[in-house]
């Protein structure tokens, strides 16, 4: 396994050039990818960016640092990955099919971490081919973060490795909880923050470049909007966290949350974030968590997590 550090990444606006400028590589088959892993020394978790982090997405100071904001720490390794040699791909057409997170303890504004990517598996779909990306995050010697991307490479004939497969429950009843407004201007706010600035995500005229009637929300933007409603109100101990992407959530657009909690551990629920009429899912998802009780908790009874906001554009 070769390393290579990655000590400056450039900036987000480089970045998206080069993802552009990597759409000359051909999305031929290969048998294997190549082993590599990119590192970042040190990161320090700062605690302005965080909060940014959860204002857009709607956490609460009183959650800590959420469990889906150490993946913005890996997004310069991954878009260096997709922009190198290694990656035999172009970065454009390359779909987030799931994401896995597991909090191996908690995490503190001020903490310095080393954070790292590795490349990791491919399965095979009728679609093209998928492939995985391994993300970790240390604190002194202890694993305290990890996280698998798993992504399809549109287009590729003949895919590599055993067929890929869902691994969520869809038989489980679900009951809607909650409702919240995605802004047309929400992927332009969450790329500021998180450096992913696809066109995709950015506007309807940069949107409708690549295929796109609008502007989409970045996935792990809904992510993390659900994972906020979900989350006690308190900082995670431990937690798992899995998902995986249904249908493209167009912006601007209202989006319900159904959730299902597990009779036998209420920190243990299903989930699924589907549009308004509640007839299509955006994304399915499954988290459990252990956290430091507070004295007041809030009801479980449906509320509304936003209303569209005036005066945005």
């Amino acid at each position: 396994m070769r390393t290579v550090l990655i000590n400056a990444p450039a900036s987000a606006t480089a970045m998206a050039l080069a993802a552009l400028r990597s759409g000359a590589k051909r999305p031929g088959a290969v048998q294997a990818l190549a082993e590599v892993t990119l590192v970042k020394p040190q990161v320090v978790l700062e605690p302005a960016h965080i909060a940014r982090y959860a204002q857009v997405c709607g956490f609460s100071q009183a959650h800590g640092v959420p469990i889906s904001y150490p993946q913005l720490l890996t997004f310069p390794l991954a878009m260096a990955f997709f922009i190198s040699t290694d990656c035999p791909w172009p970065a454009m057409g390359t779909v987030h099919l799931a994401n896995r997170i597991v909090q191996h303890q908690c995490l503190q504004a001020g903490d310095a971490v080393r954070v790292e990517l590795r490349t990791g598996t491919l399965l095979a779909h009728e679609k093209g081919q998928v492939f995985t990306l391994e993300m970790t995050l240390l604190r002194g010697d202890d694993k305290v973060w990890e996280a698998t991307q798993t992504l399809l490479r549109l287009g590729v004939i003949g895919p590599a490795g055993p067929a890929y497969a869902s691994h969520l429950n869809t038989d489980i009843p679900l009951s809607r909880q909650a409702d919240f407004f995605a802004a047309s201007n929400i992927g332009r706010r969450y790329g500021r923050v998180s450096g992913d600035i696809n066109p995709i995500h950015l506007s309807a005229l940069s949107a409708k470049l690549f295929g796109f009637r609008r502007a989409i929300a970045h996935g792990l933007w809904t992510q993390a909007r659900a994972v906020a409603a979900l989350m006690p109100k308190a900082p995670l101990e431990q937690a798992q966290l899995e998902v995986e992407f249904k249908t493209p959530l167009f912006l601007p657009s209202r989006a319900s949350l159904w959730t299902r909690r597990s009779a036998g551990d209420p920190h243990e629920v299903s989930f699924e974030v589907r549009n308004d009429r509640g007839d299509k899912p955006h994304l399915r998802g499954h988290m459990s968590y252990r956290h430091t009780p507070v004295t007041a908790r809030p009801q479980a009874a449906a509320v509304h997590l936003g209303t569209p906001p005036k005066g945005m554009d």
